[in-house]
Order: structure tokens, then sequence, then C-alpha cells
């Protein structure tokens, strides 16, 4: 009887993953058509002769600049991902190991703020950017994602986990504030800052709002907003070449994912435990 509810909850299992997958697989498919390619039918899905020069079609088509939107992508995500990190990561240690007047408050703030949507702050920030003179710029796609109130809750709940006697021991050896942060409790919650890279890279790699209002020309969009052109340039029915563009897209995310996924639950876990 075991081994039957063990037969059925595999295939159950496998039955799942084929379907969620299978839109993926179609896409590969399809990206593979040569390009001008009508929708193929499921008979006729598998291309016969693979046109995998698709990819540099769509990253070097001199009528829309992928490959520069694609470097802009990357350059924004990699900027944010580190930036996020440090500045969540300070303010996350500063909330755990120091007392001062009106800690709960300013912590409850930063919590109630998650209760915002992300497009209700968009017009001050845009406003606040404007004025400073940076929109279309790098300045404008960097600087306000370089915060982010979960993160600092999630890396704070792990710096609350590990003993404060490490830190008492480690100012006897004559080590500072900053020494303790960097050497001894950054590298005891790997998991939780794992967590919080791989959620923060795939925010800025899929934001669409923000860059599409904050910038003006071709040159300084990201993937997400120059995805939503393609249809325009490459014609509504080239269906090849908008798969290999989403391809593109999705991609890095597919391998962030792979590679992060083990860290997730051990980073949260980490993170709810005091």
């Amino acid at each position: 009887m075991k081994t039957v509810k063990n037969i059925l909850s595999y295939a159950s299992m496998i039955a799942l993953a084929l379907f969620m997958i299978a839109p993926f697989i179609w896409m590969v498919l399809v990206s593979l058509h040569p390009s001008k390619t009508p929708i193929p039918t499921l008979d006729k899905l598998v291309p016969q002769q693979p046109a995998f020069d698709n990819v540099g079609k769509v990253l070097f088509d001199p009528t829309l600049p992928v490959a520069r939107f694609f470097f802009n992508t990357v350059l924004v995500t990699v900027c944010v991902v580190i930036g996020q990190l440090f500045v969540s990561s300070l303010a996350a240690y500063g909330f755990s190991r120091f007392k001062f007047k009106g800690q709960n408050l300013v912590f409850s703030l930063f919590l109630a703020s998650m209760m915002f949507a992300g497009p209700v702050t968009q017009i001050p920030v845009f406003l606040i950017v404007k004025n400073f003179g940076w929109l279309d710029t790098y300045a404008a796609l960097i600087v306000p994602g370089l915060s982010s109130a979960f993160n600092i809750f999630l890396l704070r709940q792990a710096f609350l986990a590990i003993p404060k006697e490490l830190d008492e021991a480690a100012k006897i050896d004559g080590a500072g504030f900053f020494r303790i942060y960097s050497r001894i409790l950054m590298p005891l919650v790997k998991p939780a800052l794992a967590t919080a890279a791989a959620f923060t890279f795939f925010g800025a790699w899929t934001n669409f709002f923000w860059p599409f209002i904050s910038t003006n020309s071709t040159e300084m969009r990201t993937l997400e907003v120059g995805l939503a052109i393609f249809k325009n340039s490459y014609g509504a029915t080239n269906w090849p070449l908008q798969m290999t563009a989403a391809l593109i897209v999705m991609a890095p995310l597919l391998v962030v994912f792979l590679f992060c996924q083990r860290y997730f639950v051990k980073g949260v876990m980490m993170g709810s435990i005091k």
C-alpha cells in the first residue's frame, strides 16, 4: 500500500512539473524556428533546422539596441544587489546590536512601509529624482533601489539569532564595530544574504514601471522596457524573435534561481528564529 502511494505521489509531482514547464519548452521550441515563421502547430513544433542565429539577430539588430538593453539591465541589477545588501545589512546590524531612543518606533515604521505597494511611492520618488537632475541617468535607475524594508527585517532577524557573546569576545580581542560586522556576523548569515540577494535580483531584473518613467532615451532603457517595444520593432507576427527576446530576459532569472534555491528555506528559517 505504501509503495502504491509513493508511486502515485511521484507520478502526480512529475505530471505537475511537466505541466508547469510546458510553456517554457514551447517558448524554446518556437524561438528555434526561422524568423517570421508563424506559430507552429503541435505536430510541427520541433524545428527541422534550428535557427540558433535568432539570438544574434535579437541582440545585434541595428534597429533595436537589445545588447545595450542587456548591458543596462546587468549594470543596474548588479549595482542594486550589491548596494542594497550593503545598506540593508548595515541597517539590520544597527537594529540588532545597538539600543537607541525610539528604536522600536523606527523599526515599526520600516515594517509599516512594507504595507504600501511600490507604485504608491513612485510619484514622490520621481519628483525627487527630477529635482536632482537624475532623470534618464544610471543614478535614477540605481539609487532609489538601494534600500529594502524586507531585507532589513530579514537580516535583522538573522543577526538576532547570533549570540551576542561573539561580539563581546571580539571586543575583548580589540575588534571594532565594523570589523565585528564584516568579519564575524556577515559570514554567519550567508544563507540570509543569499536569499536577500536573490529576491533583490529578481525585483531589479524584472522591474518595468520605474525604468519606464525614469528614462526617456532608447540607450538608457532596460530589457523589461525594451521587451515592450519588441512587437513594434519585429512585427506582430514575428513570433520566433519575440520568443527569443523573452528567453534572453528569462535566462538569468532561471540561472540565479537554480543557484540560490537551496538557500531560500535556510535563509528564511534562519531569520525566523531568535
